[in-house]
């Protein structure tokens, strides 16, 4: 008989399985109410796991290979019932004939990528129609799942990310589980990911492990198509403290060999985000952190650049009163912190020593 722990979480994570299947059979019974249906369940499935729920389920031995607190994110109920359907294909085989009923479907393709994006590459699957329709649903789904956690700026997701990443675009043997297509568009969305996740020092080997693209004579290495991604990527950003994050880890590209027309395409990147007004409208903080990186990475031709910045802020006189207004708190800052560093320690070598 096995022990009491290890039912209990059995029986947990098949009670979680019907449910699901539940849900998406009513998806499926009713179209009026179906987007609906299954945005409830992409909800529930992206649900942080309770203590009472995580006590059961970790109760049981092997229940998951892979926390997502081993990433310094919560762990959510996604990654454990990928775990369960990678180790137990036949317990998530009547969802994924399910989902593939409804792959049309709004969020739909977020659920597949979520609770099989292990499966898939633990699974072998023969028909290549199939594995470039599951292929393609993860990659869309993916998609989809980092921009939610781009508009509201947390990291449910990363370890999803963290598993695509690490185990699939690092690991040849896995990645070349999916058709090169596949594999070509998921380098292109980890381009884009890898700094909201932290990843960026995994940059030289996922480099590496670039696959082939077959307009490369045009779009140059790895490198420029990182760079031409992570563009785009920056140019689509409206969260400040997204693009900041961004913008504080650009500083890791430095040293990087690449064509001229994709160092342009960064530095003119970087240099849309150093003027106020549109079409950016980019707040203070996100002008200062450009200006940062820009002369961080093209340090040649830096005093020009802020002459001609200047020069055009001029022809806008109604960005002088704040500017104005800006330049004497940051020259106030600029005396008054170290007046103020220079007393406190004054008055602690003052202070007589207690014995």
């Amino acid at each position: 008989m096995p022990p009491a722990s290890t039912a209990r979480g059995t029986a947990y994570l098949r009670a979680l399985t019907l449910e699901i299947e539940k849900k998406l059979q009513r998806a499926l019974a009713s179209a009026s109410q179906r987007r609906n249906l299954l945005q409830e369940l992409f909800a529930d499935v992206a649900l942080e796991v309770d203590d009472r729920a995580k006590e059961i389920i970790l109760g049981e031995e092997d229940a998951i290979t892979v926390s997502d607190e081993s990433y310094g994110s919560p762990l959510c109920f996604y990654s454990v019932l990928a775990d369960h359907f990678a180790r137990m294909p036949e317990n998530g085989k009547s969802i994924l004939e399910l989902i593939v009923q409804l792959w049309s479907q709004s969020f739909a393709s977020n659920i597949f990528s979520l609770l099989f994006h292990k499966w898939l590459f633990e699974f072998q699957l023969d028909n290549p129609v199939v594995l470039l329709r599951y292929s393609s649903a993860l990659v869309q789904g993916a998609t989809n799942v980092f921009w939610i956690d781009i508009q509201t700026n947390v990291r449910r997701f990363q370890s999803f990310f963290q598993y695509l990443l690490e185990e699939v675009a690092l690991d040849s043997e896995r990645l070349e589980k999916i058709p090169p297509q596949a594999q070509r568009d998921l380098f292109l969305l980890l381009s884009r990911v890898m700094f909201f996740y932290n990843s960026d020092d995994k940059l030289e080997s996922f480099f590496k492990q670039c696959p082939d693209f077959p307009n490369a004579f045009l779009v140059g290495s790895a490198a420029d198509i990182f760079i031409i991604e992570l563009a785009d990527q920056l140019q689509k950003l409206k969260v400040e403290p997204v693009l900041l994050h961004y913008l504080s880890r650009i500083k890791v590209l430095q040293g990087l060999e690449l064509r001229l027309s994709t160092s342009t395409r960064l530095k003119t990147c970087l240099y849309s985000f150093t003027s106020p007004g549109g079409p950016m409208y980019p707040t203070r903080a996100v002008r200062h952190a450009a200006w940062d990186a820009l002369d961080f990475l093209f340090p040649v031709g830096r005093y020009p650049r802020h002459l001609i910045s200047l020069f055009f802020r001029l022809l806008y006189p109604w960005y002088w009163p704040s500017s104005c207004w800006n330049f004497v708190l940051s020259c106030i800052q600029a005396v008054m912190y170290p007046l103020l560093r220079l007393l406190f320690s004054s008055w602690e070598k003052l202070r007589p020593k207690q014995s």
